[in-house]
């Protein structure tokens, strides 16, 4: 079986980097752990750190960050559903919120668990993913301020989650000023303005970060140590908190290229034939993992001479061509992760979890 490791000192220089760097501008932050999906060991990494506020996007997630210690402030960071709202509010001390009618209901629940909700109003930015329409800001406000158990601690938006729309110092000060507005008409004090997430990170970096920006929701760079504007490892941080081990089941030389009639593969490909490649052959290893686990476009081999060349649902094809390294059956091959890549590893069952120091 396939081993997925966590790096706990790379984890923590990570952390100690971000923490840094947001204490030195007066940002409060929260971890996103959903990448994490609720491993109760990774979970207790977090909090190993002294992470007070952990973000999640499933709610049996929060419930175990409540379980391992519940003075972590938990927040759910996506649209609730109505028939989950109970649970949200059981878990959750903060949510993230764009609906009126999911916010009735988020209060009413609120008061039959007799609990004081927090939320974060979520404003639309150009991303188009979720988001209340800056005009129809204040008359959302009005609606809901108002409301018993609920309280609204800030105003958040996010970027390049769907379309790729980056953050900029001008979309950041536009939401500044919706809080500055919304405090001003109603005498209310909004003490949260949430930028984003790791995206955001740069415009820090580069002081390009408006003043008013106060609250950040912190994932990849934390895991990944990724500078998301150029695709690039920040100086000071690590990129291989997260490793995949895997073991190579069986080692042959053979053809380049299939021989037969081709047609779609279970995944709807089909290959495509460089005739250059007749008549040659190359050492092919099959490793213990798929795409039931992971996409392979999301694994960067620590080898750099290895290919991969595909993969069906439980097993990985790469290309060592002469095996210059003399890889045999039952040696060990690793790989650094994109998120996605980790986020399938972590999500499949199947691949054991371990943390490493």
């Amino acid at each position: 079986m396939a081993l997925l490791t966590l790096h706990r000192t790379k984890l923590k220089e990570n952390f100690e980097f971000l923490k840094e760097l947001f204490d030195s501008q007066k940002i409060s932050w929260g971890v996103v752990s959903k990448l994490l999906c609720g491993n109760r060991m990774y979970l207790q990494e977090l909090i190993n750190l002294g992470v007070r506020e952990i973000h999640d996007s499933r709610i049996s997630n929060l419930a175990m960050v409540k379980k391992i210690k519940p003075s972590v402030q938990t927040v759910y960071i996506k649209p609730v559903s109505k028939r989950n709202v109970g649970k949200m509010v059981e878990f959750a001390d903060v949510s993230l919120n764009s609906e009126l009618n999911t916010i009735h209901w988020i209060s009413e629940e609120a008061v039959l668990q007799k609990k004081k909700h927090k939320i974060i109003i979520m404003v639309e930015t150009g991303d188009l993913r979720e988001g209340v329409m800056g005009e129809q800001l204040v008359e959302f406000y009005s609606q809901i301020f108002q409301l018993p158990n609920i309280e609204v601690i800030g105003l958040g938006t996010n970027l390049n989650c769907l379309n790729g729309v980056m953050p900029s110092t001008d979309k950041l000060i536009q939401l500044s000023l919706y809080k500055q507005i919304i405090e001003l008409k109603f005498n209310k004090k909004i003490p949260w303005v949430s930028a984003g997430t790791s995206v955001t990170i740069p415009l820090m970096l580069t002081h390009q970060l408006p003043l008013g920006i106060n609250h950040f929701r912190v994932g990849e760079t934390l895991y990944f140590g990724l500078d998301l504007f150029e695709e690039k490892l920040i100086e000071g941080m690590q990129g291989d908190v997260f490793v995949l081990h895997t073991e190579i089941v069986e080692m042959q030389e053979k053809p380049m290229l299939p021989v037969g009639n081709l047609a779609n593969n279970p995944q709807g490909e089909t290959a495509e034939i460089d005739t250059e490649l007749y008549g040659q052959s190359s050492f092919r290893a099959i490793l213990d993992i798929g795409l039931l686990d992971v996409d392979p476009k999301y694994l960067i081999p620590k080898d750099q001479g290895i290919e991969i060349l595909g993969a069906s649902s439980d097993m990985i094809i790469i290309n060592l061509g002469k095996n210059l390294q003399n890889y045999k059956v039952g040696d060990s091959l690793t790989f650094d992760l994109k998120y996605m890549g980790a986020l399938g590893l972590l999500n499949s069952d199947y691949v054991d979890k371990k943390v490493i120091s």
